[in-house]
């Protein structure tokens, strides 16, 4: 077995935030597995910035298992895992930030929209987790960075002056709050065992997932996610945060 520097795999990492973390932590001599649903967009986007593709469908089980074993065969350990595997609504192509909340609405979204969001943000992150745990265990430096959003915080959407409170319906944001009950219960369960983990929330930033009506630029939007990411042995675990090193509140 080939002996590698520190070995990441970012979900969902094919275009947006997920490339450009894997773009940054591949510069900064990390091997990076470019994960992606669809293994060829994987192959060029990892070609692009130095990565290894790697197929991984975070809603398929056997996509995982297949994901998980090559790691295990290939690379024999995992260092770093960054679930940053998202989506924000179906395939239509007329959702806009105007429309979202008409359709996407705590009494308008349709169950199998939201099924299906859940399905990737939150059971999907839960089941890379659950698979790659074995790996990471065989670490002497695991971190888990999950990707997660401020609109997801109960704290904010509870203030009737958070400027994003009326986005708040059970699809995307409700997701994501979703997705900090799993961090955190992580965040618990191994607190005394050495694998830190670490929760992030990008800037609202232009891509696929906002229909590119976000306000920063990938390079800057992805800064957070980034800088967690690159984090050493000596840096803290139990964190949840945005640019830069801001704490949001649960």
């Amino acid at each position: 077995m080939t002996t590698h520097k520190r070995i990441a795999l970012v979900t969902g990492a094919n275009q947006g935030v997920g490339k450009q973390v894997a773009k940054e932590l591949a510069a900064n001599g990390v091997t990076v597995l470019l994960g992606s649903r669809n293994f060829e967009r994987g192959e060029v986007a990892a070609k692009e910035i130095n990565a290894i593709p790697i197929q991984l469908d975070v809603t398929d089980p056997a996509s995982i298992a297949a994901a998980a074993e090559r790691i295990r065969t290939e690379f024999g350990r995992l260092d770093l895992l960054v679930n940053n595997a998202a989506i924000s609504r179906s395939e239509r192509d007329d959702i806009t930030l105007e429309n979202y909340r008409s359709l996407y609405g705590t009494s308008t979204v349709s169950l199998d929209d939201l099924r299906a969001i859940w399905e990737t943000n939150v059971f999907g992150a839960l089941a890379v987790y659950q698979a790659m745990l074995p790996l990471l265990r065989l670490s002497s430096d695991a971190r888990i960075v999950n990707v997660s959003s401020g609109v997801g915080s109960l704290t904010l959407n509870a203030d009737p002056s958070f400027p994003y409170r009326k986005m708040y319906t059970p699809a995307y944001a409700g997701s994501k709050s979703a997705m900090n009950i799993i961090a955190l219960s992580m965040m618990i369960e191994h607190e005394n065992d050495g694998i830190k983990v670490n929760l992030v929330s990008p800037e609202f930033t232009k891509t696929a997932l906002n229909n590119f009506q976000g306000t920063e630029t990938i390079e800057d939007g992805s800064r957070e996610v980034v800088r967690v990411a690159l984090f050493g042995p000596d840096d803290p675990g139990g964190t949840y945060t945005r640019w830069e090193n801001q704490h949001i509140p649960w």
